[in-house]
């Protein structure tokens, strides 16, 4: 976790929140992760039950394409309001924050 906090997100002691998140993104985001979660435990039966190997991996690939979505829709969230906000009140440290997010998500 960074130290500073670098976006308009509220801090209150180590715990950093976001404050512009819109309801229905949160909402579809929930159950976008609430299927993910369904999808997960789908896979752990397929395993359980000795399912063919590609199919397993097929169904792998849809639980991490599910993931980016909820990832792109959380880094357009923090793009919108977090890093707005603070590239508008100079606090240059949120470009090597953003550098970091994009490092990662590139992976």
């Amino acid at each position: 976790m960074m130290e500073s906090a670098a976006c308009a997100c509220s801090v209150s002691g180590e715990e950093r929140k976001a404050t512009g998140v819109d309801a229905g993104i949160k909402a579809g985001n929930l159950t976008r992760l609430r299927r993910i979660e369904g999808q997960v435990r789908g896979l752990q039966g397929m395993i359980e039950n000795d399912r063919y190997c590609a199919d397993v991996l097929t169904q792998i690939s849809s639980v991490q394409e599910a993931l980016r979505g909820v990832s792109r829709e959380l880094l357009r969230n923090h793009l919108k309001h977090c890093a707005t906000a603070a590239i508008r009140s100079g606090d240059e440290s949120i470009y090597d924050e953003l550098t970091e997010l994009m490092h990662r998500h590139l992976k």
